[in-house]
């Protein structure tokens, strides 16, 4: 090799370790993900997410870093979580419904939050759903889909007259459901009988207050809290042969009788649409927010035998999943 060969060739080499170098200093774009719920309530969410993000073209590590953050049921928690997340420097931050995305809009007016449901209009955490302003975009539950998983009960069990709502006290959202149901229970004709647990130690005490009032099947909304222990709540549902309703489909894969909520992978695919339009430069406050479009109604044919409750083959025909 002459002279002017290995000068050339110490010159490339030089280059690409200056490329390389630059590469991996440069900053990757950072997501924050703050969930009310448990690390061990939230991997079927978490394995959605990931396969959003992967067919959106991110791999974590690599073209994307992502910091998660969970409060395993306490509500309480998630203005400090917003706020560990706000000294990582995130460029957007998915907010895991209302509480968590109303945490992040205490701590931060200006980095982007991605709310996945809730009502953001009714508790005011938005304008309006067509022009969101301010740093909140995503997606909501705003059709209320409570009222939905009320009138399949009524078609559930025969005669329902008195249907018990488990609520969490510390969820800011309580009132609108409760009203949303109880609108919805006059028109049914059923009268709807909120019980309030505020901790886990509250569940057996719930119980036996719903048998004690005779209510004849028990609707549990999507809450961090009760997400976080689905597989105690669907228990003492089991021990006190109650049906009930649970906001998704997790709860009826570890034994619920039966759960109606938005389809987890669809929902996942369009907050990780938020986020790509957000990383490559959109402002929150120009992206309408959307309502999910997939629903998925699942119902538990072991646990209706189990409980011997016979299924409407109507209702039957109509879920998206059996579980045998």
């Amino acid at each position: 090799m002459n002279r002017r060969q290995f000068v050339a060739g110490a010159v490339g080499v030089l280059a690409h370790a200056r490329t390389a170098n630059a590469q991996s200093a440069r900053r990757l774009p950072r997501v924050g993900f703050l969930n009310a719920a448990s690390y061990a309530a939230s991997t079927t969410r978490l394995e959605a997410f990931g396969k959003a993000l992967r067919e959106f073209g991110y791999t974590e590590g690599q073209n994307i870093a992502i910091d998660f953050r969970f409060a395993d049921g306490k509500l309480e928690r998630l203005p400090a979580l917003a706020a560990e997340l706000l000294r990582l420097k995130v460029d957007v931050i998915v907010a895991g419904g209302l509480p968590a995305a109303r945490a992040a809009k205490q701590v931060t007016t200006t980095i982007p939050i991605v709310l996945q449901g809730g009502d953001p209009v009714a508790t005011g955490l938005v304008a309006s759903l067509a022009r969101p302003g301010g740093n909140v975009t995503g997606l909501s539950d705003a059709a209320d889909v409570t009222t939905k998983r009320l009138q399949i009960l009524t078609e559930v069990v025969p005669g329902l007259t008195r249907v018990a709502l488990m609520l969490n006290t510390a969820n800011a959202t309580k009132s609108l459901v409760v009203r949303r149901a109880d609108e919805m229970g006059r028109s049914l004709g059923v009268t709807v009988r909120p019980v309030d647990v505020k901790r886990p130690d509250d569940f057996e005490r719930a119980f036996a207050a719903i048998a004690r009032d005779r209510a004849g099947a028990l609707l549990v909304p999507g809450d961090a809290l009760f997400a976080s222990h689905r597989k105690r709540l669907v228990q003492l549902a089991a021990k006190r042969r109650l049906p009930a309703m649970y906001a998704t489909a997790e709860y009826a894969e570890v034994g619920g009788l039966m759960s109606y909520g938005t389809h987890l992978p669809d929902l996942y695919r369009r907050v990780v649409y938020f986020v790509d339009r957000i990383l490559k430069g959109a402002r929150p406050a120009d992206l309408p927010i959307e309502q999910p479009t997939k629903y998925e109604l699942v119902i538990n044919l072991g646990t209706a035998r189990a409980l011997g409750v016979t299924l409407p083959q109507s209702v039957v025909l109509r879920a998206d999943h059996v579980i045998q």
